[in-house]
């Protein structure tokens, strides 16, 4: 549905230039939620502009729905009547709402109506609905000033709506709403999402709302997109950094000459004793030093942090056994704790922690994070029960 060939943005100002985004290869499949995710000055703003040309490529080519927009742009600087066309059937929601002050919530629906040559009683028929589909059908004569923020933004969506786009472009949405206004907002995008059937590309910097919404997901540094594809396929790649960004886990080795791992749990793995197995199986002796679990697409994932005595040479056998469970196995590079942290440890009550965190990584909590256990070591026959 939409993609984006060897796209670049370039800023010329007087005495330098500034590469927003640097050959940027993009394909976001029809009917699928789509997350670019990266910090701040990574150019993720500047893709999705570029995707519906408010700004205009230095380079490369944008295809929505089949139709290359950049063929369409023209030599200047005003669109063309077939690139405004195209762009009626994009929507776009911003961050900060851009809503009129002076027109109510319904008229603020209209506007685009207004542009498409809609006459009034078609506007009026029209921006209703979309204020029913967004639940906000009772503030139709309200007006912005008399709105939550989570409000606007829900009149912001149905104004995008408005010309019944096949493409939802979401523009840090929702960083300017409570948590709870957050989740609601996501929510209408992925009810949108299945009943419309939109095509939604948003930009975001933050995991939660990956985790939330999104089928597939790219990482974006300095103007590239280092890393793509679906969710589940990020989660079960080896070396994933976007997959250790979406569930981090801490911890560090008790003391040097030991290996350290990251473990993965998706698919039927999250509700199998794995850990438990490969304690018993090898006589090894385990440390959680982390973990955390999740549900992602409607499934559970689950990541720990695990701690194994030797080097990783000692523990290839260890290492494959998981890997052979269908787990994904990362050999974390972490320094060793201070030994002046030792004490700190010993002194926790570690009461129960064996058995907490068993129960995060084997799938036996309803999708809360499991505590990480304070590089307690379970030995062998104490992880098996």
């Amino acid at each position: 549905m939409i993609t984006t060939t060897d796209l670049t943005k370039v800023y010329r100002t007087r005495d330098r230039e500034i590469t927003a985004l640097d050959g940027v290869n993009l394909h976001v499949r029809e009917g699928e939620v789509f997350g670019v995710v990266g910090q701040s000055g990574a150019g993720k703003s500047s893709l999705i502009r570029c995707v519906n040309l408010l700004e205009r490529p230095t380079s490369g080519t944008v295809t929505v729905d089949g139709q290359d927009l950049t063929a369409l742009a023209g030599g200047g600087n005003r669109a063309s009547t077939d690139l405004r066309r195209a762009r009626s059937r994009i929507g776009m929601v911003f961050q900060h709402f851009n809503l009129l002050s002076s027109r109510t919530v319904q008229g603020n629906v209209e506007l685009p109506l207004e542009i498409l040559g809609l006459t009034g009683r078609e506007r009026s028929r029209k921006a209703l609905e979309l204020l029913d589909l967004v639940g906000l059908a009772d503030k139709a004569r309200s007006y912005p000033a008399q709105l939550s923020g989570g409000q606007k933004q829900r009149v912001g969506i149905a104004r995008a709506l408005a010309g019944e786009p096949k493409v939802l472009l979401s523009d840090e949405a929702t960083s300017a709403l409570d948590p709870e206004t957050t989740r609601s907002v996501l929510q209408l995008l992925r009810d949108l999402n299945r009943q419309l059937g939109l095509t939604v590309l948003l930009i975001t910097h933050e995991m939660d709302v990956v985790k939330a919404v999104c089928d597939s997901a790219a990482l974006m540094k300095e103007g590239r997109v280092v890393e793509s594809g679906t969710v589940a396929e990020l989660l079960s790649t080896q070396g994933s950094e976007l997959a250790r960004e979406l569930f981090p886990v801490g911890g560090r080795p008790s003391s040097e000459g030991r290996t350290v791992v990251d473990v993965t749990f998706h698919g039927e793995t999250t509700t199998e004793p794995v850990i438990s197995q490969l304690s018993r199986t090898y006589n090894v002796d385990i440390s959680i030093l982390g973990a955390a679990m999740d549900t992602v697409g409607g499934k559970q994932v689950g990541r720990m942090r695990i701690e194994l005595p030797g080097s990783f040479e000692d523990n290839v056998v260890p290492i494959g056994y998981l890997r052979e469970q269908g787990l994904t196995v990362d050999v974390a590079d972490v320094a060793a704790a201070p030994e002046d942290a030792t004490d700190a440890t010993e002194a926790v009550d570690t009461t129960g922690a064996e058995d907490t965190v068993d129960k995060g990584a084997d799938g036996g909590t309803d999708g809360e994070a499991a505590p990480a256990a304070g590089q307690q070591t379970a030995r062998a026959e104490e992880v098996a029960k």
